[in-house]
């Protein structure tokens, strides 16, 4: 009890309070808006939160990045076009409703069901922290260099279709965090006698180039657009009580949302295609997902809502991000000297708890917003998308200088921004890059404290939390293995009723 009441007062600050007003209506604006979403704004907002205390700068992120997905539904139902990429499935069954004149009804499930998926999945957390706080001091050095690599293989594996490809970005992210001075004996590594490169390659100027750079020069060269939406009139609180007559599968797609959460590399499209498809095979009317149904669009903004409160749970906990803009908010701990992991909730399981009142708040302070804004809402997404870039590329700048005062940066973070642009036309991912960098430079860190207790290979796992990470290492390469030899064995045959997902390589 006593934690509770100490994470209140830390929330009572106005500068948090604040932050949190401003992350969770910004990131409901942001995500509406097609073509930038959350990835994008905590890209640039990031140097702007390291002047900040951890507090405030980390609930503001989590504003944005649990907001975002509320904002990504309108355009979704209303004009078929997802504002944020997991909203994609939303389009599947919230938009016919649009077309068969039931848009009030579509928007307000929409955000009925991701005000539910977010309330059950941090309600989730707040009981599962007491047993976090016992596990995790058991987790040494050996344990979270199996955890990263671990994360590692799930983030590659994730990308089907894509994992050679996936692994390769990875690698090359394992080798930008190499660059520069090594953090033992301070000696050069792959510098090439070139002083700009001794700072090594700063994680920041990556995350503005590849993400916010690259969407940038996208809108740009793209064809102006305006969408328009028409405007919804009568009560949205009725999508509050419709929910209860699908109280089933919104308690099933959030508990989808909050397990798939807290497994890196997995997140939203996961726990939305196992949602969906739990939902179309559950329902008394299947014929109607895909044309309508009020049950495919519950089971889509649940699942995808409750993953952001439970992907803290690996980075809190160990210090792991799970994907790209956890991996963000790491550096927001890093800079402040707030080290996630097994210290974190020993010491100061007060923040933790802070942490997640937060996201319950920010939860409850967009599910207002939108019940009272979402006609203003839609005016602001017609932007012209040139526009929106544009102001995109000047922010990225701006925060690119502003972290080291350096042309350098600037110049760097421009060549991440192009690469970034080849990427998204090869349609390939952007996020193992990230994550490389960041699980990198946490696997040889871990992997170096670890080393003088380890005299043969089994040594690294002769502790039970480390077999057990170990074994499940094995367990997943084996189960991929087998898909791949079953799908070689036995090609799928496509259907017009299948349902395809695929990870938007610039979320």
């Amino acid at each position: 009890m006593d934690v509770f009441v100490s994470a209140f007062g830390l929330l009572m600050d106005w500068q948090v309070l604040l932050a949190l007003l401003a992350g969770s209506v910004g990131g409901v604006i942001i995500g509406a808006i097609p073509g930038v979403g959350a990835a994008v704004a905590i890209a640039i907002l990031l140097p702007a939160t390291f002047a900040m205390p951890p507090l405030v700068g980390l609930t503001m992120l989590l504003g944005i990045y649990g907001s975002s997905m509320y904002g990504g539904a309108l355009p979704a139902v209303l004009i078929n076009t997802p504002g944020t990429a997991v909203n994609a499935l939303t389009t599947y069954d919230g938009y016919p409703m649009t077309q068969n004149g039931e848009a009030r009804r579509a928007v307000a499930l929409a955000y009925s069901a991701s005000f539910f998926g977010g309330i059950f999945s941090i309600l989730c957390l707040i009981l599962l922290a007491p047993l976090l706080a016992k596990i995790a001091p058991n987790f040494g050095s050996r344990e979270i260099f199996l955890a990263a690599l671990l994360g590692m293989i799930l983030v590659v594996l994730a990308h089907r279709g894509q994992t050679f490809a996936a692994g390769m970005l990875a690698t090359f992210g394992i080798f930008l965090q190499t660059v520069g001075l090594e953090p033992v004996s301070y000696s050069r590594r792959f510098t090439f006698d070139q002083s700009w490169l001794t700072s090594g390659v700063d994680l920041i100027v990556v995350v503005l180039g590849l993400f916010a750079l690259s969407q940038a020069f996208l809108l740009l060269v793209q064809p102006d657009e305006r969408p328009r939406m028409a405007s919804i009139s009568g009560s949205l609180f009725s999508g509050l009580k419709e929910l209860w007559l699908y109280k089933r599968v919104a308690a099933v797609s959030s508990t989808f949302g909050v397990l798939m959460g807290m497994i890196p590399g997995v997140g939203e499209f996961t726990a939305q295609f196992m949602s969906y498809t739990y939902a179309q095979k559950t329902s008394k009317t299947p014929e109607q997902f895909g044309n309508g149904a009020p049950e495919g669009l519950i089971a889509s903004e649940a699942a995808n809502n409750a993953v952001p409160a439970a992907a803290m749970i690996p980075l809190l906990a160990l210090g792991i991000p799970g994907e790209a803009l956890t991996a963000m908010m790491l550096s927001v701990f890093y800079v402040h000297n707030v080290v996630p992991g097994p210290q974190l909730f020993q010491g100061q399981m007060d923040f933790v708890m802070a942490l997640y009142l937060a996201l319950l708040i920010l939860n409850v302070i967009v599910l207002a917003f939108l019940m009272v804004s979402t006609n203003a809402l839609a005016r602001i997404i017609e932007l012209p998308t040139r526009l929106i870039g544009v102001a995109i590329l000047l922010l990225s700048f701006v925060g690119v200088y502003s972290l080291r005062n350096s042309i350098t940066d600037c110049a760097i973070a421009c060549v991440f921004g192009v690469f970034g642009v080849v990427l998204k036309r090869l349609n390939l991912p952007i996020v193992p890059i990230i994550l490389g960098m960041v699980l990198g430079n946490i696997m040889e860190v871990k992997l170096r404290s670890s080393m003088p207790r380890v005299k043969t290979p089994l040594d690294m796992i002769d502790r039970p939390i480390a077999m057990i990470i170990f074994a499940m290492i094995l367990l997943v390469i084996a189960l991929h293995i087998r898909t791949l030899i079953r799908e070689r064995r036995n090609p799928p045959q496509n259907t017009d009723t299948d349902i395809h997902l695929t990870q938007d390589s610039d979320y």
